[in-house]
C-alpha cells in the first residue's frame, strides 16, 4: 500500500547526466552553456553531465490545435481559418488577414485529428525515457485557457482508454520499466492557488514553503505528502483525489476552466546493476578500490534518482473575454501574474540575459530546473483555431517561439547505496558465519573420524605385525626342525651308503672266492666245497637282496625328503611374499597415515585462516557497527535536544499550533540533514576526486583541441586570404553605386496601398538602378559565390581590418538580405549583431549607409524587428539621423524605421528611443526620396495605432500626437513631390483621425479641412471612403455643421 508521509521535495536544478549539444531546428538559436556557478552539483551524488549535445537539452516544443466546437462554427462562419498547419514541414502558419502571414517552425505540429497516444509518444515518451535513465524531465502545456491542456495532460480515460492523457501514460510506463523489489515510484500533486502551494492529495495542507539549500542550491517543499505508487489503479485513485480537489469554475470561454496550474512529481529511484554501467571507465582506481569489498571484491550498488514534472498550467485569459468577476477575477489576476513572470524568465533565458527572474514567481522557482537547469524538457502549447482569439494564439506561438532556443544541462544523477550495501553485508557476514560454523563442524568430524580411522589402521599394523612376528618365529623353528630332520636323514643315508659300501666290498670278495672256487678238486672235497658255495651263493643272494631292499627304502626315503624339502622351501617362498605383502601394506599404511597427518595439519591452517579472516573482518564490521552505534547515539542526544527544545517551544506556545507546524518540519528536515552530514562529506570527497580526474582529463583533451584549433585557425587563414581575394573579384561584379541592395516590399503588419510599401518608387528605382536583367544577373553571381564560400565566412568578413574588404563584404550581405529565404540564415548566424555592431563603430559613409539598408531588409520580418530592438538597433538608427546629411544614407535609415514602425508591439520602445522623432527630423534633408519614406513609416505608425484602438487593446491620445507629427502631415498633404508620398499622408490622417482622443488637436490645427479635402479629392477611392467614414463619427460632427 502507499503511504503518505511528509519529506522535502528536491526541485533544485542541481539534479543530474550523460547526456549534448546540437544547433536548434529552422529559426532556432542555440543558447551557450550557463557559468557553472549558476548550477550546483549535491555532494552524495555522482553526477555525469551530457553538455557535449546541446540538441538533447534544447526545450522541444510542440503545437496542438483544438478541434472547432459549436461557438467557433458560429462565431467564425464569415472568417477565414486563422491557422494553417504545415505538419509534415513541422510548420504552422498564423494568418493576418488575406495577404499577410507569418510561419512558424516547430518541433512537432499536431493536427486537429492527432491522437492522445501520438502526442504522448511524440512529446512525453522521451522524457520517460530520459527519467528512467536517471535524468530529470518536464512536460509542461501552455496555451490560452479552453484550448485542451488538460485534456492533453491530465485526461483518466475512465470510459475510453484512447483519451488517456499524459499523466497516466507516463506513470503506466514507468512502472512497467520499473521492479518492485529494487526499485520505487512516488508521487506529489499540488496545486500553485493564488500564489499558495496547497496538496491535492491532502487538501489540509495549503500555503507549503519554498525553502532552498543556502550550500547546495536545492530547492524543497517540506511538508508536501509523498506516496508510494503500487500499481496504476493505485494511481489512477491518487489522480482522481487531486482533480476532486483542485479548484475549477465556469467562464464564458471554458465551462471547467482551472483556476490554479497543477504540478505532479513523479519520483523514480532505480538501482544500477553492473552491467548496465556505462560511466565504469571514468571512474579512478582509487574510487574503484573504496567501492570494492576488501575480500570479496564485491561492487557497492548505485541507486539513480530522477524526477518527471507534468506542469498543467492555468490558462491565460483577458477578463473582457472570459467575463470574469469577483472570485474568478482575483484568480484570473494571479494566474496572467504568475505567467507573466515565466515568460519573462523564458525571454531572459532565450536572450542569454545575465539575470534571470526566478524568484518573481513561486511557478518560476518550482519550474527553475526545468528551464535553464538540468532537466529535459517538452513543452506543448495549444492553440485555438478561431480568429477571434488572433492575439491570444500569437502570444503562445511567441511564447513557444522563444522556449525552443532555451538549452538545458542535462545531468545524471547517481548515488552510492549505502544502506543496501550495509543490510548486503550484514547478510553476507551472517552467511560466513554460519558457512565457517558449518565447516568447524565438518573439520572436527572429519578430524574425528580420521583420528579413528588412523587408531584402526594403528591397531591392524600392530595386530598384523605381531601376527607376522608370530609366524616367523613359527617359520623359524619349523625352519630349524627340518633342518635338523634333514641333517639325520643325511647322516642315515650316509650310513646306508657306507653298509651298501661294506656289501659291495663283500659281495666282490664272494666272487673273487667264487671264481677261486671252479679249481678241480676232490668230490668230496668238492661236495664240501659245493655246499660250501651253495651257502655262501645263497647268504650272497640274501645280501644282494637285502641290498636292493635297503636301495629301495632309501630312495623312497630320499624322494620324500625331496619333497618335503621342496615343500618346505615352496612354504617358505610363500612366507617371505606374505611378509612382502605386509611391508608393502604396512609401507601404504604408513603413506596413508602420514598423508593422513598433513591433510589434518593443512585443514588445521586453514581453519587459523579462516579464524583470523573472520576475527578480522567480524573486528571490521564491530568498528563500523560501533560507530554507526556512535553516529546513532549522536544523532538521538540531538534528537532527544531537540525534542526537549521541540516541548519547551509548544509549552511557550502553545496557542499558536498552527504556526509551530512549519518550525517543527524545519527541524525534522535538519535532523535528517544532520544525520547524512558525514555520508555527504565522503561522497563530497569521491566526488571531488572523480572530478579532479575528470579535470586532469579535460585539460589534456582541451590542450588537443588547442592544438587543432591553432591548426584549424592556420587553415582559415589561408581560406580567408582566398576569400578576401574572390572579394576583389567581386569589385567587378558588385556596383560600387548607393543602389547595391534589392529595395524591396516592408513588413507593415497589413498592406497600406497597393504601391506604397517600398523604399522609392518605381521611378526612382528605373533613375538610379541599372536595368532588371543587369541586377538579377548580379544578384544570380552574389548568390552562387555565396554558396561557394559560405554565409559564415562572408559575414566574418564584416570584421575584417581591411577597410575595402569591409565595404564589399557589407554590400554582399545587404543584397543577401534583400531575399526572404537569406534572412532568417543571416540572422542565426550573426549577421544582424555583426551590422549592429557596424552602426555602432564604423565612422565609413559607405559602410553605415548599406549596413542601415542591410538593416531595413531585415526588418521586413516580425521576428527580426523584435532582435533590432532588442539589441538597440533602434536607437542607433534614431542617433545616425540625427548625425548624417547624406540623402542616401538618410533614406536607408528612414526605410529601416518605418518598417520597424509597422510592428505595433515595439511602437512605445521606438518612441522612448526616440525613433518618432528621429523620422520627423530627417524632413530637414527636403530629398523626395527620404520624405516619401518618413510617410510611409506614419501611415505604418498609424494604421497599427488604429487597429489597436478598434481592437480595444490600446487607449488614449497617438504617440504621433504627442511628438508633433500633426502639423507636419497637415502642411504636407496637398503639398508632397510625389503621388505615393500623398497618399501615404493621407492615410496617415484618415488613421489618426479614427482615434477620439486625437479629436481636439484635429479641430485645432485645421485636421478636418485635410480630412473634408482628402474625401473629396484624394486620388485614391479606398482613401476617400476612409475618410468620409471618419468625418461621420461623433467628434467631427459638431465641427461639420458649424462650418455648414
Amino acid at each position: 500500500m502507499g503511504s503518505n508521509s511528509k519529506r522535502p521535495l528536491p526541485l533544485s536544478s542541481s539534479s543530474s547526466s550523460s547526456s549534448r549539444a546540437a544547433s536548434g531546428q529552422g529559426n532556432v538559436a542555440v543558447r551557450p552553456k550557463t557559468p557553472a556557478s549558476r548550477r550546483s552539483v549535491t555532494p552524495n551524488s555522482r553526477v555525469h553531465s551530457n553538455g557535449d549535445d546541446s540538441d538533447n537539452g534544447r526545450v522541444r516544443v510542440a503545437v496542438r490545435v483544438r478541434p472547432r466546437n459549436a461557438d467557433d462554427l458560429l462565431s467564425d462562419a464569415d472568417f477565414a481559418d486563422c491557422v494553417e498547419l504545415q505538419p509534415e514541414m513541422r510548420r504552422l502558419k498564423l494568418r493576418k488577414n488575406n495577404w499577410s502571414s507569418e510561419s512558424y517552425r516547430f518541433d512537432e505540429v499536431f493536427t486537429e485529428s492527432a491522437s492522445q497516444r501520438r502526442v504522448y509518444e511524440v512529446v512525453a515518451n522521451p522524457v520517460v525515457e530520459s527519467v528512467l535513465n536517471g535524468y530529470n524531465g518536464t512536460v509542461m502545456a501552455y496555451g490560452q485557457t479552453g484550448t485542451g491542456k488538460t485534456y492533453t495532460l491530465g485526461r483518466l480515460g475512465n470510459d475510453d482508454a484512447s483519451e488517456r492523457g499524459i499523466m497516466v501514460r507516463a506513470l503506466e510506463d514507468i512502472i512497467a520499466n520499473t521492479s518492485p523489489t529494487s526499485d520505487s515510484v512516488e508521487i506529489s500533486y499540488l496545486q500553485l492557488y493564488m500564489e499558495s502551494i496547497q496538496d491535492l492529495l491532502a487538501p489540509e495542507k495549503i500555503n507549503i514553503p519554498i525553502t532552498e539549500d543556502p550550500r547546495t542550491g536545492e530547492v524543497s517543499l517540506p511538508g508536501a505528502s509523498v506516496v508510494k505508487i503500487r500499481d496504476i489503479e493505485h494511481f489512477l485513485q491518487q489522480l482522481q483525489i487531486g482533480e476532486t480537489n483542485r479548484h475549477a469554475a465556469n467562464t464564458k470561454l471554458n465551462t471547467e476552466s482551472s483556476r490554479s496550474h497543477a504540478i505532479l512529481m513523479v519520483y523514480v529511484r532505480r538501482s544500477v546493476h553492473e552491467k548496465h554501467e556505462k560511466v565504469e571507465d571514468e571512474i579512478s582506481s582509487e574510487e574503484k578500490f573504496t567501492r570494492s569489498d576488501a575480500h570479496g571484491g564485491s561492487r557497492i550498488p548505485i541507486v539513480r534518482k530522477s524526477k518527471l514534472l507534468i506542469v498543467d498550467l492555468a490558462g491565460s485569459e483577458r477578463v473582457d473575454k472570459s467575463g470574469s468577476e469577483g472570485q474568478l477575477l482575483e484568480e484570473a489576476k494571479f494566474i496572467n501574474l504568475s505567467l507573466t513572470s515565466l515568460g519573462k524568465c523564458i525571454n531572459a533565458l532565450a536572450e542569454n540575459s545575465p539575470h534571470i527572474p526566478i524568484r518573481d514567481s513561486k511557478l518560476t522557482r518550482l519550474l527553475r530546473d526545468s528551464f535553464g537547469g538540468s532537466a529535459r524538457t517538452s513543452l506543448i502549447v495549444t492553440i485555438g483555431p478561431s480568429a477571434r482569439h488572433h492575439a491570444e494564439t500569437t502570444s503562445t506561438i511567441m511564447f513557444g517561439q522563444r522556449a525552443m532556443k532555451i538549452v538545458n544541462m542535462l545531468k545524471l544523477k547517481e548515488e552510492f547505496d549505502y544502506e543496501s550495501l550495509c543490510r548486503k553485508f550484514e547478510k553476507q557476514v551472517d552467511q560466513l558465519t554460519e558457512e565457517i560454523e558449518r565447516q568447524q563442524k565438518s573439520r572436527k568430524n572429519d578430524k574425528n573420524e580420521m583420528e579413528k580411522r588412523l587408531r584402526e589402521c594403528q591397531d591392524s599394523f600392530a595386530e598384523a605385525e605381531k601376527n607376522l612376528v608370530t609366524r616367523s618365529e613359527f617359520l623359524e623353528k619349523e625352519n630349524t626342525r627340518l633342518e635338523l630332520e634333514t641333517k639325520d636323514a643325511l647322516n642315515e643315508l650316509n650310513h646306508q651308503k657306507d653298509l651298501n659300501v661294506l656289501m659291495r666290498n663283500e659281495v666282490a670278495s664272494l666272487e673273487m672266492s667264487l671264481k677261486h672256487s671252479k679249481k678241480p678238486i676232490t668230490l668230496t672235497f668238492i661236495g664240501k666245497a659245493s655246499f660250501a658255495s651253495v651257502n655262501s651263493i645263497t647268504l650272497v643272494c640274501q645280501y644282494q637282496l637285502e641290498n636292493s631292499t635297503y636301495q629301495q627304502v632309501l630312495a623312497d626315503t630320499t624322494q620324500m625328503y625331496e619333497e618335503k624339502i621342496e615343500e618346505l622351501i615352496k612354504q617358505l617362498g610363500d612366507e617371505h611374499a606374505r611378509s612382502k605383502t605386509a611391508e608393502e601394506q604396512l609401507d601404504v599404511i604408513k603413506k596413508l597415515l602420514s598423508d593422513s597427518e598433513q591433510k589434518i595439519q593443512q585443514q588445521k591452517t586453514e581453519n587459523s585462516t579462516y579464524q583470523k579472516v573472520l576475527a578480522d573482518t567480524t573486528q571490521m564490521y564491530e568498528k563500523k557497527i560501533k560507530d554507526l552505534t556512535k553516529q546513532l547515539e549522536d544523532e538521538h542526544a540531538h534528537l532527544q535536544g531537540a525534542e526537549e527544545r521541540l516541548d519547551e517551544a509548544k509549552n511557550l506556545l502553545s496557542g499558536h499550533q498552527k504556526s509551530m507546524q512549519d518550525e517543527i518540519d524545519e527541524l525534522k528536515m535538519r535532523l535528517h540533514e544532520m544525520g547524512r552530514h558525514e555520508e555527504l562529506t565522503v561522497n563530497e570527497l569521491q566526488s571531488l576526486k572523480s572530478e579532479l580526474t575528470d579535470l586532469l582529463s579535460e585539460k589534456a583533451t582541451l590542450t588537443w583541441e588547442l592544438h587543432a584549433v591553432n591548426q584549424k585557425l592556420s587553415v582559415e587563414e589561408k581560406q580567408r586570404k582566398t576569400i578576401e581575394n574572390e572579394l576583389v573579384r567581386l569589385k567587378t561584379v558588385v556596383p560600387e553605386n548607393d543602389h547595391d541592395f534589392k529595395d524591396k516590399k516592408s513588413y507593415t503588419n497589413g498592406s497600406t496601398g497597393q504601391d506604397s510599401s517600398t523604399f522609392g518608387t518605381q521611378k526612382d528605382l528605373h533613375k538610379s538602378n541599372p536595368s532588371r536583367e543587369t541586377i538579377l544577373s548580379q544578384r544570380a553571381t552574389i548568390t552562387k559565390i555565396c554558396e561557394e564560400v559560405g554565409l559564415q565566412k562572408i559575414l566574418a568578413l564584416l570584421t575584417s581590418e581591411d577597410l575595402d574588404v569591409q565595404i564589399h563584404a557589407v554590400k554582399v550581405v545587404a543584397n543577401l538580405a534583400a531575399e526572404d529565404i537569406n534572412q532568417e540564415k543571416i540572422v542565426e548566424e550573426g549577421g544582424l549583431d555583426s551590422l549592429i555592431l557596424l552602426l555602432r563603430s564604423s565612422k565609413n559613409v559607405t559602410i553605415l549607409r548599406v549596413a542601415s539598408g542591410a538593416i531595413a531588409n531585415l526588418a521586413m520580418n516580425e521576428l527580426n524587428q523584435g532582435l533590432i530592438i532588442s539589441k538597440g538597433g533602434g536607437q542607433l538608427l534614431a542617433n545616425m539621423a540625427s548625425k548624417t546629411d547624406d540623402p542616401q544614407t538618410l533614406r536607408m535609415v528612414a526605410g529601416a524605421i518605418a518598417n520597424l514602425c509597422g510592428n505595433e508591439k515595439l511602437h512605445m520602445m521606438l518612441k522612448e528611443e526616440g525613433g518618432i522623432k528621429a523620422l520627423l527630423g530627417m524632413v530637414r534633408s527636403g530629398n523626395s526620396d527620404v520624405i516619401a519614406q518618413i510617410a510611409r513609416g506614419l501611415a505604418n505608425f498609424a494604421k497599427c495605432e488604429s487597429r489597436g484602438i478598434i481592437q480595444g487593446h490600446r487607449k488614449g491620445q497617438s504617440l504621433l500626437i504627442e511628438d508633433g507629427v500633426l502639423p507636419w502631415l497637415i502642411s504636407n498633404c496637398n503639398t508632397a513631390a510625389s503621388a505615393s508620398t500623398r497618399r501615404h499622408i493621407e492615410l496617415a490622417l484618415c488613421h489618426l483621425a479614427q482615434n477620439e482622443n486625437n479629436a481636439w488637436d484635429f479641430k485645432s490645427s485645421g485636421g478636418v479641412r485635410e480630412l473634408k479635402r482628402i474625401a473629396a479629392e484624394s486620388t485614391r477611392e479606398d482613401i476617400r471612403n476612409l475618410a468620409k467614414k471618419t468625418l461621420k463619427s461623433t467628434p467631427f460632427q459638431s465641427e461639420i455643421h458649424a462650418e455648414l
